[in-house]
């Protein structure tokens, strides 16, 4: 057969039969914009309640696997929240972002928003029924009234005094101080000032009370009320979350969160500082050799009020009304382990963070336990070790002619603060590394990004 005749019975078979039809594309996989809409706000309300960056991640992509969004991505940082679910088959991606305003700690609410997550990711929960209890955690209200809150700042200050050598009059002056303090803060908030101005303004108050006293005779009473003054403005929850964020690798929350600490730190030192200030140069003699220092041996009374710090710390942040008990335990253990350390010549800041950190380890042990957050268990535990008398003794001996001393107590009070945040997150470690699951699915294969590859 000839070229010519080949290509002629080429072209009718072409031209008298059909190509095949295509196969049918399968239909992309479908993304409820309920389901999204669920993981966003649940990861609003954790973030804005106070969890650290790495929980809310879990939680927002237990909730996305729970419902089935395919292909989720999730990107948290402090201030705004982004879910991203990819239907696949060329079909665009649907994504979602909220931002976050306002954030005020409410421990309380974290507890209820993990079980939520709990209870969907074994399958409890169908998806109008996590909105409906997502709307009723939303509603409820704290486990203390508003008026107990409040109070609980001039305990906390009122603990702190006595913890450093005060009496019942300098405990009712840091109390009222406090919460005079904690009252102007509160009204220039409502006039629309900034955070930094309401902090300096209430360590000023505090500050203030204590030149009084000793303008009235009694120097050696006015470091410890400033002491309880200052102790409960200093930023334990953010230092906490902060240190986390970082160990953890998310260093632009870890970033952000380490400026929070930094402006909330600078707005009490500015407080500080104007008032010691002004004091020397009105002749009110301000000398270091009066400031309180840690007790060398265990009294019963200092880790009674190592405790009531803990205790009356819990409460301001709204914690659940089970964790007090730990609360008030984990701070007298951290006080007792800090004293024997210090005791046996440790310096301060390795001994705040070897206290940290077997108290870390025990509030993480409780809380995977009993399958709680664990930032209501280790935040309120570290408040006795926050570093009130450390930051008054810089001021006032940058004030008082004596500069390169000041820099040092400066830099010695954010290292002890620094070793509080670290130890208790080293805690929190130990326990994961032994751990294969744990909340919101917590445990060592959590953290992908954390395996490393050697050699390639």
């Amino acid at each position: 057969m000839g070229a010519a005749e080949r290509l002629r019975r080429t072209w009718h078979v072409l031209m008298t039969h059909s190509p095949p039809e295509p196969p049918e594309e399968e239909p992309a996989e479908s993304v409820d914009p309920r389901a999204i809409d669920l993981v966003l706000r649940v990861g609003e309300l954790l973030l804005a309640s106070g969890e650290t960056t790495e929980r809310v991640n879990e939680a927002m992509l237990g909730l996305a696997v729970a419902y089935e969004l395919p292909r989720c991505e999730v990107q948290v940082t402090l201030t705004s929240i982004l879910v991203s679910a990819h239907p696949g088959k060329g079909e665009p991606p649907v994504t979602g972002t909220r931002a976050i305003r306002r954030r005020t700690p409410a421990f309380w609410r974290l507890t209820a928003l993990h079980q939520l997550v709990q209870d969907a990711s074994i399958g409890m929960l169908e998806l109008d029924q996590a909105h409906e209890r997502l709307a009723e955690i939303k509603r409820a209200r704290p486990p203390y009234p508003a008026w107990l809150l409040v109070v609980s700042l001039g305990l906390i200050s009122a603990s702190g005094s006595v913890l450093v050598g005060g009496g019942p009059l300098v405990a009712t002056t840091a109390f009222v101080a406090t919460l005079l303090g904690d009252r102007a803060a509160a009204a220039l908030a409502r006039r629309g000032i900034a955070e930094f101005f309401q902090l300096a303004l209430a360590a000023a108050i505090g500050a203030g009370a204590a030149a009084i006293v000793v303008a009235m005779g009694n120097p050696g009473q006015a470091a410890t009320i400033v002491t309880g003054a200052i102790l409960a403005l200093l930023p334990g929850r953010p230092l906490v979350a902060s240190i986390q964020d970082g160990i953890t690798g998310d260093l632009v929350s870890a970033g952000a969160r380490v400026l929070e600490v930094f402006f909330m730190l600078a707005a009490i030192v500015s407080g500080l500082g104007a008032v010691v200030y002004i004091a020397v140069k009105l002749g009110v003699s301000l000398d270091v050799g009066h400031l309180p220092t840690p007790a060398a041996e265990l009294e019963p009374v200092a880790v009674l009020a190592a405790a009531a710090i803990s205790l009356t710390f819990a409460v301001s942040l709204a914690v659940p009304r089970n964790v007090l008990t730990a609360a008030a335990l984990g701070g007298g253990v951290i006080w007792v382990l800090y004293v024997l350390a210090r005791g046996w010549n440790v310096p301060p800041v390795l001994a705040a963070a070897v206290a940290a950190t077997v108290v870390g380890v025990g509030a993480n042990w409780l809380a995977r336990r009993h399958g709680q957050p664990v930032m209501p268990f280790v935040v309120p535990a570290i408040g006795p070790l926050l570093p009130g008398t450390a930051l008054y003794r810089g001021m006032v001996e940058l004030n008082t002619g004596s500069p390169e001393a000041g820099v040092l107590s400066l830099i010695g009070a954010v290292s002890v603060a620094l070793a509080l945040g670290a130890g208790v997150n080293l805690g929190g470690e130990f326990i994961r590394a032994f751990q294969h699951v744990g909340l919101s699915a917590s445990g060592r294969w959590a953290r992908p990004a954390a395996r490393r590859t050697r050699g390639f």
